[in-house]
């Protein structure tokens, strides 16, 4: 599908949020189609009428249906996924069931999420854990040669935010997946930002583990997440908590793991926001991956053309490759003050700072940025008024 035949009007007609606001700021959740609502509401509304398991059992073919359809918008099968609360909860318990040993090394990102990091320095206070940060290449993504030089037989865990939080950058992580899978090391992949704007296949990317939300460029409901675990790595990992859907109590000593990556859920959850997690990936395969990949570019970089002709705004994306998201400073102004302009005049847009990227932000000597994320259902006139306001605050 070429930039003339998407067809935006429906993507707007079927987004009831796009008659009240411009909503750049998809990186952080994106406006949810009506289709998803109603999946949403229908269900709460079934449990309303005859009780929440009985709707769940009611609801059975499509809550099934949810790993069908995130497989294939994975590539993957079904008992590879895992429906959790948050990307950030699908993330934490594949790290977490890891065993890592003294003198293990996690190889990461400059660009890795604060969430992921903490995570890693907690480890290494536990478990003597040495976290190494791979160096970028001269466009400020990850180097893939130094992480090669960097492998040995020390190296646990290649953990990698796929797009980072603070811009448009995408990191290469399918040749990562090409680096561990000839090592033969766990490569542990955060793609919360990257599912919903580009085509994953996890195959291709080489990833063992993968998590990814449903709020963000999936359009799903908040409250809502994936983990992707490859099925001949199971036995690797063992899940940190577990529970009666887990895993089963055999006997009064003995339980048995339940089979699959389902052993990372837990027995109570939202079925209607799973419910609309499955309607919107079917939304969105609707669409196809590569369609809104071509279409979320093609703005972004419009976006960027734009900005970079306004006085006193500087465009701060790096990377050889660059999504949806587009960051920016401008002199003289806070992140904050050009959000709460660009508010009252309808249009969302969000800031990012140093501690949600530290290692990143501080090497390119950034406090914060403004994030103006777009996505298939804007518009180039919407381009247009945000970057006519900015100059109007900024000049």
């Amino acid at each position: 599908m070429t930039q003339g035949t998407f067809d935006v009007e429906l993507a707007r007609k079927e987004t009831p949020g796009c008659a009240s606001v411009i909503h750049l700021n998809n990186a952080g959740s994106s406006l949810m189609p009506q289709p998803v609502l109603d999946a949403v509401i229908d269900h709460l509304r079934l449990e309303s009428r005859i009780g929440g398991y009985e709707a769940a059992a009611e609801a059975a073919d499509n809550v099934s249906g949810v790993y069908t359809s995130a497989a294939r918008l994975l590539g993957c099968t079904p008992p590879e996924l895992a429906v959790l609360d948050s990307a950030t909860r699908a993330w934490d318990l594949a790290f977490y069931s890891i065993p890592f040993q003294r003198g293990d090394r996690i190889l990461t990102s400059e660009a890795e999420y604060a969430s992921n990091f903490i995570a890693y320095l907690q480890v290494a206070q536990r478990h003597g854990v040495q976290v190494e940060v791979v160096p970028n290449d001269e466009s400020g993504q990850l180097s893939v040669t130094r992480l090669r030089e960097l492998m040995d037989d020390r190296v646990r865990l290649v953990s990698l935010t796929h797009v980072p939080t603070n811009g448009g950058l995408v990191n290469p992580a399918a040749e990562v997946g090409s680096v561990t899978r000839e090592a033969g090391v766990l490569y542990l992949l955060d793609a919360c930002q990257s599912a919903g704007q580009m085509p994953l296949d996890v195959d291709a990317l080489g990833c063992d583990m993968l998590s990814l939300t449903g709020r963000k460029y999936l359009r799903g409901p908040r409250g809502t997440g994936l983990l992707y675990v490859r099925a001949d790595r199971l036995d690797e990992l063992c899940p940190p908590m577990l529970d009666l859907h887990a895993a089963t109590w055999v006997t009064r000593g003995g339980y048995e793991v339940r089979p699959g990556a389902r052993r990372f859920e837990s027995w109570e959850c939202n079925y209607a926001a799973k419910i609309g997690l499955g309607t919107a990936i079917d939304y969105a395969l609707g669409w196809g991956l590569t369609s809104i990949r071509d279409r979320v570019y093609h703005l972004a970089e419009e976006l960027r053309d734009r900005l970079g002709a306004i006085r006193r705004v500087d465009v701060r994306d790096i990377g050889s490759e660059r999504c949806g998201i587009t960051s920016f400073t401008a002199d003289g102004l806070s992140g904050e003050e050009i959000k709460a302009f660009m508010a009252r005049r309808g249009i969302n847009v969000s800031v990012s700072r140093v501690a949600s990227t530290r290692w990143d932000m501080e090497a390119r000597g950034l406090h914060e940025l403004v994030r103006a994320s777009v996505h298939y259902y804007n518009t180039i006139e919407e381009i247009d008024l945000f970057c006519q306001a900015l100059e109007e605050v900024a000049t």
